[in-house]
C-alpha cells in the first residue's frame, strides 16, 4: 500500500491514537510512523484532540482488589508456592480471592468498554472536538478543503504541473498532468560526475529570493515532506517555477526554466 493519501493517512493516524488500530495495519502504521515526519505530526494532532477528552475525565483510584487480581494472575507459580505455611487459611479463602479477583478484572474491562463507548458517542455528538468544521465538510463532500495550488505551464501556455498542499499540511503533491520531454542539460564548467537532470520545484515570494519545494517527477506523482507548514512558507509566495538542475537541492535556480504558474490560495 502505498502511504500518499492525506485523507488515509489522516484515517490510520485518527485509529492508531484511538486504539481501534490493530493487527498487521498497526505494526505498519508504526513503521511508517518511525520513518515520516509527516505522520509524526498527525499523530501529535490526533493526541492533543484526544487528550481533551482524558483530560475531563477525573482520576480514579482502582480498589486493593484489583491490583490483587492482577498479582495473582501474573505473579509466578514458585512465589504463590512460598505461602503454604497458612495452607489452611489460605486453602479456606481462596474462593473468595478468586471471586473477588474475577470481579476485579471484569470491573476493570467493564471500565474499559464504558470509556470506548463513551469516547465513540462524544465523537458522535460533538464531532468538531475532534475533527475540524473544513475536515468534516470535506469527508462529507460538501467543500474543498482550504489548500495552496499551483498549476504550471510551459511557454506555450500548456497545462504540465499541478501542485497541492493543505493549508496547514506539512507534505507537498505534484502531479504531472501533461507530457514532458527534457532538454538537454546546459554545458557546465564543472559538470558532477554522473549527475541525472533534476526537474526542481520553486516557490518564488514576492519579496524574496526562490527557495526549494521539491523535486518533479517526469511521470505521474509524488508527494514530499516540507520543512514546516505550507501556511508558514507559502503565504506570501504567488508564483512557482521549475528549472532544470543538475542536483536536487541547488542554492539557486538555473537559467533553464520549464515552467512557471501561480500559486493560488484555494479559501
Amino acid at each position: 500500500m502505498r502511504y500518499t493519501h492525506p485523507a488515509l493517512l489522516d484515517h490510520l493516524a485518527s485509529a492508531y491514537v484511538l486504539g481501534t488500530l490493530g493487527g498487521g495495519a498497526r505494526r505498519r502504521f508504526v513503521r511508517l510512523l518511525r520513518e515520516r515526519s509527516d505522520v509524526q505530526l498527525l499523530v501529535a494532532q490526533w493526541e492533543g484532540r484526544l487528550g481533551l477528552l482524558a483530560s475531563s475525565v477525573p482520576v480514579q483510584q482502582p480498589p486493593a482488589r484489583v491490583w490483587a487480581a492482577i498479582e495473582a494472575r501474573t505473579l509466578p507459580s514458585t512465589a504463590k508456592g512460598s505461602d503454604t505455611a497458612a495452607g489452611g487459611a489460605s486453602a479456606s479463602s481462596g474462593w473468595a480471592g478468586a471471586l473477588w479477583g474475577r470481579q476485579g478484572v471484569l470491573q476493570g474491562l467493564a471500565g474499559l468498554v464504558l470509556g470506548a463507548l463513551a469516547t465513540v458517542a462524544l465523537v458522535i455528538a460533538v464531532p468538531t472536538l475532534f475533527v475540524s468544521s473544513d475536515q468534516l465538510a470535506l469527508r462529507a463532500g460538501d467543500k474543498l478543503p482550504q489548500a495552496y495550488v499551483g498549476l504550471l505551464t510551459d511557454a506555450a501556455g500548456n497545462g504540465k504541473v499541478l501542485v497541492s498542499s493543505l493549508r496547514h499540511g506539512r507534505t507537498l503533491t505534484v502531479k504531472v498532468i501533461g507530457p514532458i520531454a527534457l532538454p538537454a542539460m546546459p554545458e557546465s564548467p564543472t559538470p558532477a560526475a554522473g549527475a541525472a537532470p533534476q526537474m526542481v520545484l520553486w516557490a518564488v515570494p514576492a519579496d524574496g529570493a526562490p527557495f526549494v519545494l521539491g523535486t518533479v517527477p517526469v511521470t505521474g506523482s509524488a508527494v514530499s515532506v516540507l520543512p514546516d507548514t505550507s501556511e508558514k512558507l507559502l503565504l506570501k509566495v504567488n508564483k512557482l517555477m521549475v528549472t532544470l538542475e543538475t542536483s536536487a537541492t541547488p542554492p539557486a535556480p538555473s537559467s533553464t526554466v520549464l515552467f512557471t504558474g501561480n500559486c493560488a490560495k484555494l479559501w
